[in-house]
């Protein structure tokens, strides 16, 4: 499994213009639905072994915060030819699996990956409610095959922080996943 880090790029990064098909339900989502809210953009997919470590978190995540005030989406920009898994076939079956809430959009193009500068599956975008970027970072310090428990813990702690009217540590370390499979 190759490990690779997210990019962190700059805090205060406006949120890109996106419109995305829901595998669920089919519907449509834009950036700009979520005008004047918080927003948590993860990049996921099906098969990454950091993903599928932490996916009963991603589903409390997607439950408490949207009844907090927080919006969350998931995106999955893999190579749907390459990887099967990722077909928004799979990804809706995934969702009902997990018990995701949230929204868990398809990327075709992979223009939306390139235009957040998304690296890795897990990759995690928090953006305030003038969708400017106070969080880029990692869910927390568990790991596949590791003794610690998922938690949430860094991410939560930038959730709450938007919740509580605060801006996010300024420290904050980097997602690691499984690269983004760019098509060719």
């Amino acid at each position: 499994m190759a490990v690779t880090p997210s990019t962190m790029i700059p805090l205060g990064t406006s949120c890109p213009s996106f419109a995305l098909k829901d595998a669920l339900s089919g519907k449509t989502f834009r950036n700009t639905d979520f005008t004047g809210k918080p927003i948590l953009v993860m990049f996921i997919c099906n098969h990454c072994p950091y993903v599928v470590h932490m996916q009963s978190e991603l589903a409390r995540l997607g439950c408490e915060y949207p009844l907090r005030g927080i919006e969350v989406i998931g995106i999955c920009s893999n190579d749907e030819v390459a990887y099967p898994s990722d077909s928004p076939k799979n990804m809706a079956e995934m969702a009902k699996k997990q018990g995701w809430t949230f929204p868990y959009l398809h990327d075709p193009t992979q223009e939306v990956a390139r235009a957040f500068d998304a690296a890795c599956t897990p990759d995690f975008f928090l953006f305030d409610a003038g969708h400017q970027l106070v969080y880029r970072g990692q869910l927390d310090d568990s790991r596949p095959k590791s003794d610690t428990p998922v938690t949430g813990a860094d991410l939560r702690a930038a959730l709450d922080a938007i919740l509580d009217g605060r801006a996010p540590s300024a420290f904050q370390r980097p997602s690691i996943g499984c690269n983004i499979k760019w098509r060719v």
